[in-house]
């Protein structure tokens, strides 16, 4: 089984958080999965100073970032047969938001990158899983805006710490046609009727194991709704 990983570039505060797709990738291949790394050839946003967050006058590229987590091996959306992949999954990172789309800076008033878009769309439409982690559920709402699918999202909960205005972005996800789902953080939301799992990552506080426990009860959840729909 092979399942796409899709990269927003290197680097949790302007592409991919890198602990989270790094857990996706390990976990999925525990569970015997082969992970193909997809990312768009694209200009970040901006490029972010991760010892300070201050802004660096440098342009870097989404595609050639995110090809340092994926040790060089790793395809465009447009190349991607789907007919080769089980399911897909959405790692995390600032840059989901501000690569994918401009979410960071517009909120859900904002254009998601059509190619990725696209992407999400083939699966819904054939029906294969998804996975969104963290804040990677903006984009899967962004680019299921005009489907009607009235998926279920979490991006957390009210309850425990964050560092985000989950509140906020939780509303923001529902003005796009999805439902939004408060979720603890070790947990995880499943929508059975549209195959869509999202886990909040971090988007609460949590230590490193905790996020990789997370990560590994998701995979192995998103490895199931694969191997059903298969047999389906």
């Amino acid at each position: 089984m092979k399942i796409g990983v899709l990269l927003s570039g290197c680097g949790v505060y302007d592409g991919a958080e890198i602990q989270e797709s790094v857990f996706v990738m390990l976990a999925l291949a525990k569970a015997g999965v082969e992970a193909v790394c997809i990312a768009p050839d694209i200009l970040q946003h901006h490029v972010i100073n991760h010892t300070n967050g201050q802004e660096m006058p440098e342009k870097r590229n989404v595609y050639v970032e995110a090809a340092r987590i994926a040790r060089g091996k790793l395809i465009k959306p447009e190349e991607v047969n789907i007919d080769e992949l089980s399911a897909l999954v959405l790692p995390g990172g600032f840059g989901v938001a501000k690569n994918f789309s401009k979410w960071a800076f517009e909120g859900a008033n904002t254009t998601i990158l059509e190619e990725v878009k696209n992407l999400i769309i083939k699966f819904m439409g054939q029906g294969k899983p998804i996975a969104a982690l963290c804040m990677a559920p903006t984009t899967v709402a962004l680019a299921l805006k005009d489907q009607q699918k009235n998926v279920k999202l979490t991006v957390g909960n009210l309850e425990q710490a964050s560092p985000y205005p989950i509140g906020n972005i939780s509303e923001a996800i529902v003005s796009l046609g999805s439902r939004a789902v408060y979720c603890d953080k070790d947990g995880m939301v499943v929508d059975d009727v549209n195959n869509v799992l999202s886990t909040p990552c971090y988007m609460m506080e949590a230590s490193i194991h905790e996020i990789y426990d997370a990560i590994e009860r998701a995979m192995q959840k998103l490895v199931e709704m694969a191997v059903l729909y298969e047999e389906s």
